[in-house]
């Protein structure tokens, strides 16, 4: 299967235009809208949230990853072969995490270039074409040249940082869930307790906990949390009382 994951948003014609692309270089192959909606620009942020989600999708699935501020610049194009899933996306660090937590990862830089390639929309141009094919069976490795790292490389470790507001206001962190039960986050000047699930808190109370992406969440009862301390992508957070408190 095809799996998209950008920053266009759904106003746009984007995603179409990519998706018209693929259903021409990989007919009948299932395509997956993932996540339209990373942080504008923020490939640190996509990288997190990529690796958080892939998890989802079985061996062989292929995402299209686009979050790419620097389109037509110097930044390579890459293609990610980690334990068994690709990515295809731009060389600014979008890709590094899922290849730096993999037990396994192979690269390549994308040398082919189309007629006609657009200087702002690779994402339709260039990667949808190097993803249908692999999508389809048809590995390009006549437009493909292996390299042995990505150029960008973000750091692997949990990122404690807000990265993600969804429509209800649950606010994602970049930090993996396991060992923290009891603990308590702190944002914004404030010390938030851990609840398992919801309906564990008050309403309107913000709690952290962690959720189905298996990444620690900052929440609240039937309210946006993002609201209730305003919050915004790129906050910081802090764990104290785990063995994971020095993430600050």
């Amino acid at each position: 299967m095809l799996v998209l994951f950008t920053d266009f948003g759904w106003s746009d014609p984007y995603v179409g235009q990519m998706k018209a692309v693929l259903a021409r270089q990989a007919a009948g192959v299932p395509i997956i809208d993932l996540l339209h909606g990373v942080p504008d620009f923020n490939a640190h942020a996509g990288a997190q949230l990529l690796d958080a989600l892939r998890q989802a999708f079985p061996a062989g699935s292929v995402f299209l990853c686009v979050v790419d501020p620097g389109v037509g610049g110097p930044r390579d194009a890459l293609v990610v072969e980690a334990d068994g899933r690709w990515f295809v996306g731009p060389d600014n660090g979008l890709l590094s995490i899922v290849a730096g937590r993999a037990a396994q990862a192979r690269f390549w830089r994308i040398v082919w270039r189309p007629e006609g390639l657009s200087d702002t929309f690779h994402g339709r141009d260039l990667f949808a074409p190097v993803a249908g094919r692999i999508a389809a069976g048809d590995f390009p490795a006549d437009w493909l040249e292996p390299v042995d790292a990505p150029t960008v490389q973000f750091d692997p470790s949990d990122l404690p940082r807000v990265i993600y507001i969804d429509h209800y206001g649950n606010a994602w962190t970049g930090i993996r869930g396991g060992l923290m039960a009891g603990a308590t986050l702190e944002v914004k000047g404030r010390a938030l307790p851990h609840h398992r699930v919801f309906s564990d808190a008050g309403k309107g109370e913000a709690f952290w906990h962690v959720n189905s992406s298996g990444l620690v969440e900052i929440a609240a009862n039937r309210a946006s949390a993002a609201e209730l301390l305003g919050l915004k992508v790129g906050d910081p957070v802090r764990l104290s009382g785990s063995p994971d408190s020095h993430l600050h």
